[in-house]
């Protein structure tokens, strides 16, 4: 069974109804700062793996 755009586009209009458009508008920068975020973190895996990282057991680190 597939969506067809009819069905999509009711869908759309139920969110948009029960959600408001503030809060669509918030959940999508929230949902555009987390994949910034994790995309930040897979690149730095790739600097770990080069060997750029900073070490955190050469800092002092007070107790």
């Amino acid at each position: 069974m597939s969506f067809g755009i009819t069905e999509l586009i009711i869908v759309l209009v139920i969110v948009f109804l029960l959600f408001g458009t503030s809060k669509l508008r918030s959940f999508g920068s929230d949902l555009g700062s987390a994949l910034k975020g994790f995309k930040n973190e897979m690149s730095g895996d790739k600097n770990e793996e080069s060997g750029t990282e900073i070490n955190p057991a050469d800092h002092d680190v007070e107790k």
